[in-house]
């Protein structure tokens, strides 16, 4: 069962953290070279799709398969990778107070300036996002990515 939880947390978390990297290494970049309303308009498209079952699942359930694989490596005689699953949960929460604390505010504070077509000042409604978004989303694609060497350096511990 250890080792099962510890190969879900891995692929999960990897998973995840994939989203985050393709957003820092692509989709922002990509988007950076868009007019101000269509990057309002993809931006605010984007922030309602990803809000589906797929990502959710692999995004909460990353969090919840690391918590459940600490609580089964506290038993004595399987704790060699319990340093290494601390520091990946640590480093997955860490993902999760950014996104819930600045992300998703901006995100919805990007959705509330209503249908791009009525923005009066589209360059200063993208100016208060863009920057900080994909700022913030550096910190969640580093950590996301230390928190999958950490659990996989985990699971080659147990």
């Amino acid at each position: 069962m250890r080792t099962v939880v510890l190969a879900a947390t891995t692929l999960l978390v990897g998973l995840s953290a994939g989203v985050f990297f393709a957003y820092s290494t692509s989709v922002m970049l990509a988007l950076h070279k868009l007019d101000d309303r269509t990057f309002i308009d993809v931006m605010q498209k984007i922030n309602s799709a990803i809000l589906n079952g797929w990502f959710l699942t692999v995004y909460v359930g990353a969090l919840l398969l690391a918590i459940v694989a600490v609580l089964l490596h506290l038993s004595a005689g399987h704790r060699a990778p319990l340093p290494w699953l601390l520091a990946a949960l640590v480093l997955y929460g860490i993902v999760f107070i950014v996104t819930a604390a600045l992300n998703v505010p901006m995100n919805n504070t990007l959705d509330a300036a209503g249908p791009v077509a009525s923005i009066a000042d589209p360059a200063a409604v993208r100016a208060a996002f863009e920057g900080p978004w994909v700022g913030w989303n550096l910190v969640r694609t580093v950590a996301s990515a230390s928190s999958l060497l950490t659990v996989a350096i985990a699971l080659l511990r147990a």
